[in-house]
């Protein structure tokens, strides 16, 4: 009975036993299975229908006025449309592969870690597609209108803009992939300073650095142009703002459920 009594109180707070690294391997493998089988299912449907979903990627160049986009190798538009697939697949299969890894991870984790852990999980599906779709529908449309701008009559030349199709997709790729990471800034910087690696105070006082990296990531994940940097760089330092309000606002609300949760008494001898 005493031996079955560490087991049974470790079931109850939320964590199984130590697990052989062979099975570790083996849950990893079986896991990346069937994440890679998600995507691969989700790759043959996307590459069918990869017309129509590059389709939806050139509506901004569409609205900005572009009407021709061109390959200049013969290859390129095929590998276009396998990238379109797969992009789109990728962000299909998202949800499943955040479920296996959270399988893989949860058996390991206290009932209270996974409490905490659980909301940053499904919080970042939606914030990747909030980023992804502010970039889609507002930066995006932005950054072409000011790009197509320089076309034109200059000292009696026209000059005319003749994208490509593998350059307009890794363009519009890149801004989608930027800006739905970007949008995920919060979920990190939560769960580090949940972690306690580092304390809110820290934060507020690397907050001129964290304006020097958005201006750095944003000119290393954006084209060349000031402006498409200023619309990545901008959201990323009112991401960091609004992380430091989330974590006050978990802080203050830990701290009063700590205060409000009632003292037992102690047991007598």
């Amino acid at each position: 009975m005493t031996e079955d009594a560490p087991a049974t109180a470790q079931d109850e707070d939320g964590s199984g036993g130590k697990m052989p690294l062979l099975d570790h391997l083996i849950e990893l493998r079986s896991r990346l299975l069937k994440s890679l089988l998600a995507i691969g299912i989700a790759f043959g449907v996307c590459l069918y229908f990869a017309r129509p979903i590059f389709g939806i990627l050139v509506q901004p160049l569409v609205r900005a006025g572009q009407g021709k986009l061109i390959y200049t190798q013969l290859f390129e538009a095929f590998f276009v449309e396998i990238k379109v697939a797969l992009f789109a697949a990728t962000m299909i299969a998202f949800p499943v592969i955040a479920n296996q890894l959270w399988k893989f991870v949860a058996p390991g984790l206290y009932r209270q870690e996974k409490r905490a852990l659980l909301p940053f999980i499904l919080a970042t599906p939606m914030l990747f597609a909030i980023g992804a779709s502010f970039a889609y529908f507002i930066t995006i449309p932005i950054a072409l209108k000011f790009l197509l701008g320089y076309q034109g009559n200059i000292g009696g030349i026209t000059q005319e803009a003749l994208p490509s199709v593998g350059n307009y997709l890794s363009f519009i790729m890149q801004f989608i992939m930027a800006f739905g990471i970007a949008f995920l800034l919060p979920i990190l910087l939560m769960l580090i300073e949940r972690s306690g690696l580092v304390t809110r105070e820290q934060l507020v006082s690397a907050r001129r650095y964290m304006i020097v990296a958005a201006f750095a990531i944003a000119a290393v994940f954006t084209p060349p142009d000031i402006l498409s940097q200023l619309l990545l760089a901008v959201p990323l330092v009112f991401l960091y703002e609004l992380s430091l309000f989330a974590i006050w606002f978990t802080q203050r609300r830990r701290k009063t459920g700590a205060e409000a949760a009632p003292v037992e008494p102690l047991e007598e001898v």
